[in-house]
């Protein structure tokens, strides 16, 4: 029976080609530091959980780091392998002249997965239904606007 998983982009390619690629007996560790825990990357903790990457030689090991900021810091002191974060960090990192900086390689969505929710059911939603409403950010240490 064969497989498919469809993993995250280029970006489980990139990391099969360039710690798995050679069959060993032993297991390659890489570290991944992800901004956030987020449905989007569901592909990846599928190939995870279903040994994908330890086929590839990978034992690979997932930590968030509840900000591009903190990822950012994971990568360039050497915890992490590879950050999952927006490209901001980066340019921040190389325009404050850090001479080790990281480098893009992989894009991870195409698309912004944000989504707005409520508690209440609200048939036929336009946006100016939010107007004069709060509004949360969806992570820990997100500003709430008036709207």
């Amino acid at each position: 029976m064969k497989k498919y998983v469809l993993l995250t982009s280029i970006l489980a390619i990139c990391l099969l080609c360039t710690f798995g690629c050679q069959k060993t007996s032993s297991l390659k560790k890489v570290t991944l530091n992800e901004v956030a825990h987020s449905i989007f990357y569901a592909p990846q903790y599928v190939a995870i959980e279903l040994g994908y990457f330890e086929e590839e030689g990978i034992d690979l090991s997932v930590e968030t780091g509840f900000g591009a900021d903190k990822t950012m810091t994971a990568v360039i002191s050497g915890d992490a392998d590879i950050g999952f974060m927006g490209p901001e960090a980066t340019i921040y990192q190389y325009q404050e002249g850090n001479r080790d900086y990281a480098v893009n390689f992989a894009q991870l969505t195409q698309r912004a997965g944000n989504f707005l929710i409520s508690r209440e059911n609200v048939k036929d939603f336009q946006w100016s239904d939010i107007l004069g409403k709060d509004v949360i950010g969806g992570r820990k240490g997100a500003r709430q606007c008036s709207m």
